[in-house]
């Protein structure tokens, strides 16, 4: 049988139902009731009664604002108040409470909060970091929300675990921001001060030094001066030594603590005792014109006998603030040296000659100084004599017998380590310039051997090889060793080093002689001529500047007889002439005065070259090969840092950009092929289409077929055979070339 209810009973448990229904309702999970929390909404989203659902979104409107998250918009963005805190001292009667000062840090990018309190000296209290930083809920009955912007102004109090932390003010950053938030700013308050504290410092005020003392602080001339040494060059002309001869010196003064210290510069067999210092490092005083004081004259403190013996024979001393009686002595300090006073050491008259350039600037800022001649006090050195070698006496080479002159130990000629480091092979660059060369004879054997000469830049030596030519019974091969060549005409047995073949000195054109057979250079290969203009200050026949310049001097005056010349040459007015023609034009204008090289140059720089227009699915079948035996397979990673730097989301990006980008992810291409990809990928405004640039690479989803597949034979330099260029000058551009060598016509 069920008891009735009391009516305060029946209601009780409606109001507990009511809150808990708040709370907690049931729904539906899977088919299943349970208690859900209670951010879940009713029937059709709408809130249940009593119920509060939190704001999903901020109190701006959706789209306003920087599209950036917080932790980008708000990056290295931090809010600081200035605030104190009471804090009860229940064991001390002096103090009932103590006020401490602190910072409270309001970090934008996630809404943390950091409390530091700043050290005070000698305060006794563990201080700097009272709250770590994060993230800090509010107090209850709020305790499921945290801490924002919007709970912090100036002249407020915040509590941060049952610690209430009043803010008094805020820095100028603090204040333009939550200005720009809407925020009104209360009256900034004072900061009260700790009534301890100040009771103490009135206590420290009220104190007086039992005895007086006089404080000399030189800690701030130290920490301004430390390691500043005023030098200057001395000499002191002994008049009591046996040859009557100067003693030279170096007075080095420390600003530091206005010390001076001397050394003795001792010449090479001066027959002196080297000693470390002539005056060790001291305060230097002035003569005095009494003479020296006795040892115990001059004291830092004067001690007064008050009763003398009056008193059981027991003195008592007290200290002379006044100092009464006390002798001052003057020291010398940086004002007192200058180039050509006389100071005296202690006796010694010493002459301040020069100083360096330290000294120098010093006085000329500190004092204005700005006279500094040196006082001569010798003659100047006497010349070195020349170093006089002996001839060569034909044994071993010329730079090894000159090493056995230098000194008693003969050492090994040394090489020019830096230029075979700068210049050695390294990679795709030989730094071997390559010649096609024949004889100069009037042999009909020999008029149709061919050599090519080795120019090795790393370290100036030269090798001849002869082109294999089939029934000429004539065996081919190494002709000459590779080594350093003589010129010709030199005397053997000389004093002065030979002079040896340079690269300058070999070029299209010209007639050199190695160990008695004349040769005449009539071609190179390609790496060469680009190698000469590219290093166009070394080879004055590769600079087409000079080469304009001297042309100019022989033909400005027959200019338009020039103009005329080539206009016949080109009777369809193609603007283009052959390479031949050229040439012969040249020749006669100069009178033969040009060289071959600088002919060469002059059409290289104006020549027409054939454009070749290579596949581009050639160029990416060779690409995917090399990407497969490497394993690339990073395509979505390069795509996607392609499209970071992509700031304007155009689709394109700059040439030098792509290749920097590729470069990074070490893409397995050469250099030659990638340019040529990115090429291919320009847009009319030499942009590159990175998508395009990508999916091409990309061998996993668009694969070339089996056919395209060509295999590239490796170019060795090594196996070059002298033959013409593959892509000669054919056509020479020859308006460009007279613009620029007389000016455009009117």
């Amino acid at each position: 049988m069920a008891l009735p209810l009391l009516p305060g009973a029946s209601r009780d448990r409606n109001i507990g139902k009511e809150k808990f229904h708040k709370s907690q309702h049931w729904g539906y999970c899977n088919n299943v009731a349970m208690l859900v929390a209670e951010d879940k909404p009713g029937i059709g989203g709408e809130p249940l009664p009593g119920q509060k659902l939190k704001p999903k979104y901020s109190v701006f409107p959706e789209g306003m604002g920087s599209d950036a998250p917080a932790w980008v918009a708000f990056d290295k963005q931090v809010l600081s108040f200035d605030a104190y805190f009471e804090e009860e001292v229940p064991d001390k009667n002096q103090e009932l409470y103590r006020i401490r000062h602190c910072k409270i840090y309001f970090y934008l990018e996630d809404d943390t909060i950091q409390v530091i309190e700043p050290q005070v000296k000698n305060s006794g209290i563990t201080q700097g970091t009272i709250v770590r930083r994060h993230r800090i809920p509010l107090p209850p009955p709020h305790e499921d929300q945290f801490y924002t912007i919007d709970h912090f102004n100036v002249n407020i109090e915040v509590i941060l675990y049952a610690r209430r932390y009043k803010i008094i003010d805020c820095d100028q950053f603090t204040k333009n921001f939550l200005r720009k938030m809407g925020v009104r700013l209360n009256t900034p308050t004072s900061r009260p001060d700790d009534p301890y504290t100040k009771e103490r410092q009135k206590i420290l005020d009220s104190m007086k030094p039992l005895r007086p003392y006089e404080r000399i602080d030189t800690l701030k001339q130290f920490l301004e001066h430390d390691g500043h040494v005023l030098r200057f060059f001395c000499v002191w002309d002994d008049p009591e030594s046996m040859f009557h001869d100067p003693r030279e010196l170096v007075l080095h003064y420390y600003l530091s603590d206005d010390t001076i210290d001397i050394k003795e510069i001792t010449p090479v067999n001066s027959g002196r005792d080297a000693v470390p210092l002539f005056l060790r490092r001291d305060k230097l005083p002035k003569y005095a014109p009494t003479g020296l004081y006795q040892p115990g004259t001059i004291t830092s403190r004067t001690v007064l006998n008050v009763f003398g013996k009056l008193v059981g024979n027991r003195g008592h001393y007290i200290l002379d603030n006044r100092k009464t009686g006390a002798v001052h002595q003057e020291f010398y300090r940086d004002s007192d040296l200058k180039i050509g006073a006389v100071i005296n050491v202690w006796g010694r008259k010493i002459t301040l000659c020069d100083c360096d350039e330290f000294t120098k600037e010093y006085y000329r800022t500190k004092y204005g100084i700005k006279d500094f001649t040196p006082v001569l006090y010798k003659a100047p050195p006497p010349p070195k004599p020349e170093k006089t070698f002996p001839p060569y006496t034909g044994f071993g080479s010329e730079e090894d017998s000159l090493c056995s002159c230098m000194g008693l130990l003969p050492k090994p000629p040394q090489k020019d380590f830096k230029e075979f480091m700068e210049k050695d092979r390294s990679g795709k660059e030989s730094n071997i310039l390559r010649f096609l060369a024949k004889l100069i004879t009037d042999s009909p054997i020999d008029k149709d051997r061919k050599f090519i000469i080795s120019y090795f830049l790393s370290d100036d030596t030269i090798s001849v090889f002869e082109h294999i030519q089939r029934n000429t019974g004539i065996l081919g091969g190494k002709f000459l060793e590779r080594g350093r060549i003589k010129k010709p005409g030199q005397e053997l047995f000389k004093s002065e080093p030979s002079e040896y073949f340079k690269a300058q000195d070999l070029f299209v054109g010209a007639r050199v002689c190695f160990h008695g057979h004349n040769f005449l250079l009539v071609d190179a290969d390609e790496y060469t001529f680009n190698y000469m203009e590219k290093h166009a200050n070394e080879f004055s026949v590769a600079d087409i500047g000079v080469i304009l310049t001297k042309l100019k001097d022989i033909a400005e005056s027959r200019s338009r007889e020039i103009r005329q010349v080539f206009a016949a040459t080109d009777p369809e007015y193609t603007k283009v002439i052959e390479y031949d023609p050229f040439r012969n034009l040249i020749v006669s204008i100069t009178d033969g005065a040009f060289l071959e090289h600088e002919i060469l140059t002059v059409g290289r720089y104006y020549g027409v070259r054939d454009e070749y227009e290579m596949d581009i699915h050639f160029l990416l079948a060779v690409a995917h090969e090399q990407l497969k035996k490497n394993s690339f397979e990073n395509f979505e990673q390069l795509s996607a840092v392609l499209m970071y730097n992509d700031r304007e989301k155009c689709g394109v990006l700059p040439h030098d950009m792509c290749r920097t980008i590729c470069k990074s992810f070490k893409l397995p291409l050469a250099d030659d092929d990638l340019q040529a990809l990115l090429t291919m990928c320009e847009d009319d405004h030499k942009q590159v289409d990175y998508k395009k640039f990508v999916n091409g690479l990309n061998w996993r989803e668009n694969q070339i077929p089996a056919f395209q597949t060509i295999k590239v034979p490796l170019k060795n330099e090594d196996d070059w055979s002298g033959q013409p260029p593959s892509l000669p000058v054919k056509g020479i551009k020859y308006l460009p070339f007279l613009d620029d060598l007389f000016g455009k016509e009117e």
